[in-house]
């Protein structure tokens, strides 16, 4: 794989002790076994106010945003884990693409950071769903709103709190398998597209 691979991973949650965070972090450590440069970035670390028109024209994106969407364009591949809430995307996951999506460099086309990046998706809840409606929202904002390329595969945890072993790791070695196939297929759509 191209030393020009490198993935992002973060959840649409900023809870201690959310699950998504908790695939998230393990979608990076399953990319740093196979020699896939990888991160994880937690949305805690990067607080924004609730998008509003009149404060992005007062005030600009805020400074979180700016440094969220610089980071995301270090990275050629990105793996968000999204919470479900009632069946839809979290607000804070919202927010945040909203306001990276306002930010623009000297030059840039709106939406760069989006359409030139690939995206995956994955998910974790307690419920037997795993999170899967959740995915349903967010590969619509980011496919039809911000122009991205998502890739079709998706990968559900259900029963989140049952489901890890105490080293962060997925009890049920399929799925481990699985999620790894996902991360890999990341990897690679991000190297061709960057090649």
């Amino acid at each position: 794989m191209s030393s020009t691979v490198r993935l992002l991973f973060f959840a649409g949650s900023a809870r201690r002790d959310s699950h998504n965070k908790r695939l998230a972090r393990l979608g990076a450590t399953i990319a740093e076994a196979n020699g896939i440069q990888a991160t994880f970035a937690d949305l805690g670390d990067y607080p924004m106010p609730l998008y509003d028109g009149d404060t992005e024209v007062s005030d600009g994106p805020p400074p979180n945003a700016v440094k969220l969407k610089h980071l995301m364009g270090l990275h050629t591949g990105i793996c968000i884990a999204s919470p479900e809430y009632n069946s839809s995307i979290t607000p804070l996951l919202k927010n945040t693409l909203d306001w990276i999506s306002r930010v623009r460099e000297d030059g840039e086309a709106p939406n760069e950071v989006f359409k030139t990046r690939v995206f995956a998706l994955c998910s974790s809840s307690p419920g037997g769903m795993g999170g899967l409606r959740s995915l349903t929202t967010v590969r619509q904002v980011l496919e039809l709103g911000l122009g991205a390329l998502v890739l079709p595969e998706q990968f559900a945890v259900p029963r989140a709190a049952e489901a890890y072993d105490d080293s962060g790791h997925l009890k049920n070695k399929d799925a481990q398998e699985n999620f790894k196939a996902l991360i890999q297929k990341l990897a690679r759509a991000a190297h061709v597209l960057h090649g």
